[in-house]
């Protein structure tokens, strides 16, 4: 797990910052402001200075020694709880972390939030102010779906192209608000949250076995090069 990444946004998060503010300029919701949450270490301030860069209000860090090593659970209900003082009509995520790769912390949010919950979304719009008209991603083509609000959405990175912040916008980042919040701040149970009350845990990786180099054949002879397939095959049981 390379975890190196942390203080960087996450790139499939970029996505749902967009799609929030192409709600919020295209009118098609009410919305009062785009807050960014995110829970990592001190370090983690710059992906907020991005995300309000890219265009949300304010942002809000969950950071505590607590945290430290939580799984997906661990975090989404540590979000959750975020969220939860925030009272969000709308919660948008990527899809996926760039590091995990889990998929799952959309769910875990949305279950804990007690809020319907759609994931690999590529597109988005809204029907009567209160209902989104949503198409999603699946193995076997694309889904779509309607949900009431409030509810959480994670989104894929074809449903948009996330905009280049200004200069001025990037300048102007540190000057955004940004609440720093710890687990007392926010109702978060230790019991629930960090390594040691993690379910799942990284206990190792190693790289596959190296394969044996493949045999080339050379085609220099027709005759004798079919031969010599056949031979192979015949040798393994092919044919």
């Amino acid at each position: 797990m390379d975890r190196s990444g942390e203080k960087n946004l996450n790139p499939y998060d970029t996505h749902a910052i967009e799609a929030a503010m192409q709600l919020k300029e295209s009118g098609a919701l009410p919305v009062e402001e785009i807050v960014a949450v995110s829970m990592g270490p001190e370090s983690a301030v710059r992906a907020l200075h991005k995300a309000v860069s890219l265009g949300a209000d304010r942002s809000v860090h969950l950071s505590d020694d607590a945290l430290a090593g939580s799984d997906v659970a661990g975090t989404g209900y540590a979000l959750a709880q975020v969220l939860r003082r925030e009272e969000p009509n709308l919660v948008l995520l990527g899809q996926q972390s760039d590091d995990g790769e889990c998929y799952t912390v959309g769910a875990v949010v949305a279950d804990h939030l007690q809020m319907p919950s759609l994931t690999q979304v590529i597109k988005l719009e809204v029907e009567g102010g209160t209902e989104l008209k949503a198409e999603r991603q699946a193995e076997y083509g694309y889904d779509t779906v309607k949900v009431q609000l409030p509810a959480v959405i994670s989104v894929g990175d074809a449903i948009n192209e996330p905009r280049y912040p200004s200069l001025k916008a990037i300048m102007g980042a540190k000057k955004k608000p940004l609440d720093t919040v710890g687990t007392g701040d926010v109702g978060i149970d230790a019991a629930k949250v960090g390594g040691d009350n993690a379910t799942a845990k990284w206990v190792g990786s190693s790289l596959p076995p190296k394969k044996e180099p493949g045999q080339i054949i050379e085609d220099e002879d027709t005759a004798e090069t079919v031969e010599k397939i056949v031979a192979w095959l015949d040798e393994r049981k092919l044919i």
